[in-house]
């Protein structure tokens, strides 16, 4: 989900980007937004190294959607390629994106993340309200203090009501598309208000990390 209000934030900014699906099980980039979007096997080096041509390709941000538990082949094709070294050698920039509902998991996979990489990423935590309302186990954890002495950022995707989701999901579409789609089972009037409010909310979170994006 975070991927996709990505691209469209880009999109909204008009700011150039290319996108890599590499969450080859659900492909929800691809499908949202095929137009700007290829996929990827991060097990197979010569598709993952698809990753950095499109980097090189042009003045652009790369956007890719990671499944999850991917840090190990992530990790791999980082490590046997030397990937941070060509990336500073070739002045590109890289951030991670961690997802996060707070819960022991989360903040588990977040701390291996930033055990796994530390400063060679630039890390970025997204608290998912709408997935839970309570982050104090992350907020007290020593992966709250590892993220802070990394210099990572934080932000709050706001929650997209439930039924609207669904149907944005449903449709294959982006979210632009959903908003202004005349499908029959497209968006009610109400739920497209919803989905617009949620885009600005979000926006408005992105904006504290703009800089950084």
């Amino acid at each position: 989900m975070v991927a996709r209000l990505l691209a469209q934030w880009f999109i909204d900014r008009s700011l150039p980007f290319a996108a890599v699906d590499a969450d080859l099980s659900h492909g929800a980039l691809i499908r949202s937004y095929a137009d700007y979007t290829h996929s990827v096997d991060l097990a197979d080096p010569t598709s993952a190294d698809q990753i950095a041509d499109r980097a090189l390709g042009a003045d652009r941000r790369v956007l890719v959607d990671l499944p999850a538990q991917s840090l190990r082949s992530l990790s791999t094709w980082l490590s046997e390629a030397n990937v941070f070294a060509f990336a500073k050698e070739t002045g590109i920039r890289m951030s991670m994106w961690h997802v996060t509902d707070g819960g022991f998991a989360s903040v588990g996979e977040l701390e291996r993340a930033l055990d796994l990489f530390g400063d060679q990423f630039e890390h970025k935590v997204v608290k998912n309200l709408g997935r839970s309302k309570n982050f104090s186990q992350f907020e007290d954890s020593t992966t709250r203090r590892h993220l802070d002495m990394l210099g990572g950022k934080t932000m709050e995707l706001p929650e997209l009501d439930a039924s609207a989701m669904y149907k944005v999901d449903r449709l294959g579409s982006s979210f632009w598309g959903a908003v202004h789609s005349a499908d029959p089972d497209a968006l009610k009037p109400l739920e497209r208000q919803r989905v617009r409010l949620w885009l600005e909310r979000s926006y408005k979170q992105l904006e504290t990390l703009h800089d950084a994006l």
